[in-house]
């Protein structure tokens, strides 16, 4: 396995479905001004999974471009974290999904500044401005809901409940991990680790939320063993170029 490849791919897949999921709410959001805001963020990931792809193609050295990538692998080839193919549910889901991603975005994109593939380090210092603010929005949206009404308090304690169990595949690091932090192109997960279990617990303690206390994790995505969700997603999103393959607008 070409660990090198299958880090940058995952980096790639986690940004494609989160701004796939994120997409969905275009034309749907609560207010204007955060349906723009969600499309926005949803670009931005879309952005930088295009810049991921390209250079993992490059790597793989198949000719594979940054639109084979996204539409002609099945769901057992997608790198991407369980939490991000979680379905938006409802706003408070939405949030605390944006939340947990973005704390260890932020974190990860700030550590591979100093990755010794430049190529690398140089898509990390473009992204880090976006991924910034894409942490503050979604933290700004948890104060906002979790020390809000009696009703949007609950709602995103219950979200931050149901998608806790998703949060630990997030710093638990695998062989790819291991491997490349261990030679300096990737970040070091257990680094990153107590990085988010601080900004978590302080963002939520304000926004006078509970931390769950349930230690069992899900995990597997990272592997390519994923839930039902993301069959769905590459159902819809594959769609067009799995019936006519090369189509161009």
């Amino acid at each position: 396995m070409n660990t090198h490849f299958d880090y940058i791919l995952r980096l790639g897949d986690n940004a494609l479905i989160l701004a796939q999921r994120l997409g969905e709410w275009c034309g749907h959001g609560p207010v204007l001004e955060q349906d723009i805001a969600l499309t926005n963020i949803s670009l931005d990931l879309l952005g930088q999974a295009r810049m991921l792809f390209t250079y993992a193609g490059e790597l793989e050295g198949r000719g594979r471009t940054e639109d084979q990538l996204a539409y002609f692998r099945d769901a057992h080839e997608f790198r991407n974290v369980l939490l991000v193919e979680q379905p938006n549910t409802d706003w408070a889901y939405t949030i605390a999904r944006q939340f947990f991603f973005d704390t260890y975005n932020y974190y990860h994109y700030q550590a591979l500044l100093k990755s010794r593939d430049e190529r690398l380090a140089a898509i990390a210092e473009k992204s880090l401005k976006e991924v910034t603010y894409h942490l503050r929005f979604s933290s700004e949206w948890v104060l906002r809901l979790g020390d809000g009404t009696e009703t949007s308090h609950q709602k995103m304690q219950a979200a931050i409940d149901d998608l806790w169990m998703y949060t630990g595949e997030l710093t638990t690091p695998n062989a790819t991990d291991l491997a490349v932090a261990a030679d300096g192109t990737g970040v070091d997960l257990l680094k990153i680790k107590p990085l988010w279990d601080a900004k978590v617990a302080d963002v939520l303690q304000e926004a006078t939320l509970q931390i769950p206390t349930a230690g069992w994790m899900q995990s597997g995505g990272k592997d390519g063993r994923h839930t039902e969700q993301l069959g769905f997603i590459l159902a819809e999103m594959q769609h067009l170029q799995r019936t006519y393959p090369g189509l161009e607008w």
